[in-house]
């Protein structure tokens, strides 16, 4: 397919970029805020801004922009064109009755991890997880499994590029630091994280590999501080998360 320049639409780029500005740290943004965090000028971001009220994929009381459930629409569409989700799904559901916590499947998209399938047992985060969900990958079993997955200097560059700042008083800020977190998760197989993504949680990942040893996604499961502490959650969860890993193995292409 041709890549040409005359093949790229510059606005739609720019209406995407300031889709993507809205996050749950900025759920609600004027267009002076707007145009700051995406880079675009004022009148370009208000026309963006005003195109999705028009279309019903923001709401505008006047001063602020925030983005209406319509916007769903286009990440669910693209999550259920993907396979992977629906033959995780069964998997994650099996796995989350028999330890008793929720299990999620997430994949690496730049800086941050996209949740596809998730078995919930309870809520264990302040925020809800659910399919489509972002986080950080830097700070995050499953992200620092699918990292670790890459080549040494591609990771580097992806946590060089993250945003450091702490979640929680454990959370690791030195591209070091997590690089050397990211090289014992490649040694040992599976990523630990405590309390690192928000107090009070603790989660252990082991890589989702397809039938020729590539890894596509990671596979997880939470729980409150309080069921475990992180040096027990090998002994407790591992070999379920490498059963479950083995099992999609055999069926993810």
């Amino acid at each position: 397919m041709s890549n040409r320049s005359t093949d790229f639409i510059a606005s739609l780029a720019k209406g995407l970029n300031v889709i993507e500005a809205f996050s749950a740290e900025t759920p609600k943004m004027s267009i002076t805020d707007v145009a700051a965090k995406t880079g675009l000028d004022r009148a370009t971001a208000r026309r963006c801004l005003l195109t999705l009220n028009s279309l019903g994929y923001a709401d505008y009381d006047g001063k602020f922009f925030t983005l209406t459930p319509r916007v769903l629409r286009l990440g669910m569409g693209a999550l259920a064109a993907l396979p992977l989700p629906q033959i995780v799904q069964p998997w994650l559901d099996q796995l989350s009755a028999r330890i008793g916590h929720s299990a999620s499947a997430s994949i690496l998209d730049e800086t941050e991890i996209v949740y596809v399938a998730r078995a919930a047992q309870r809520r264990v985060m302040s925020i809800g997880l659910m399919p489509g969900t972002r986080l950080p990958a830097h700070c995050t079993s499953m992200g620092r499994v699918l990292l670790a997955a890459l080549p040494e200097g591609e990771a580097r560059a992806i946590v060089e590029r993250s945003d450091l700042t702490p979640r929680t008083p454990l959370s690791l800020t030195d591209p070091d630091a997590v690089m050397a977190r990211i090289a014992q998760v490649r040694a040992d197989g599976y990523a630990i994280i405590d309390q690192e993504v928000e107090l009070g949680l603790r989660s252990i990942a082991v890589p989702i590999r397809n039938a020729h040893g590539q890894t596509v996604a990671a596979l997880n499961t939470g729980m409150a501080a309080v069921h475990a502490e992180a040096s027990e959650l090998a002994t407790l969860y591992l070999e379920e998360l490498l059963r479950v890993q083995a099992g999609l193995s055999r069926v993810v292409l």
